[in-house]
């Protein structure tokens, strides 16, 4: 079997070069020339304060949301890591029980442990919504 020689096509290249006047001015920087003291921005604060107040009540929810599956599964509430969880969560669920009978066979459904979740997350929202609203500032 015969090959054929391959034709290996040349190709020109141009290269286009744009020369500026010696006049024209220089490309924005980050750095600050001015003599005047740099004002200080208050974004990242209000970011930081605003992670920090949803990453608090993010745990919190969590938590709760923990004691509702543990009481619905019917989890022994004398195991030590139950008994903790149940006596963390505690004075979190406690303004919210009563409102609605509980039921004292399993499963057990901890209504007050998903309102305590509701209202943390409303409370989160109103402070991280109080934060900007101080500020002056919206995040996106």
């Amino acid at each position: 079997m015969a090959t054929e020689p391959r034709q290996d096509h040349d190709h020109d290249r141009t290269e286009r070069v744009v020369e500026r006047p010696a006049s024209a001015a220089p490309a924005a920087t980050n750095v600050n020339a001015s003599t005047a003291p740099a004002t200080t921005d208050a974004r990242p604060m209000v970011w930081s304060v605003t992670r920090v107040v949803v990453l608090l009540f993010t745990v919190l929810e969590v938590i709760l949301l923990l004691r509702f599956i543990l009481k619905l599964a019917g989890a022994n509430a004398n195991q030590p890591l139950v008994a903790v969880l149940y006596r963390v969560t505690e004075p979190l669920v406690r303004p919210f029980q009563g409102i609605f009978p509980a039921p004292s066979e399993p499963p057990v459904v901890d209504v007050a442990a998903l309102l305590a979740v509701v209202f943390l997350f409303l409370i989160a929202a109103l402070i991280v919504a109080l934060v900007r609203a101080i500020t002056g500032r919206r995040l996106a």
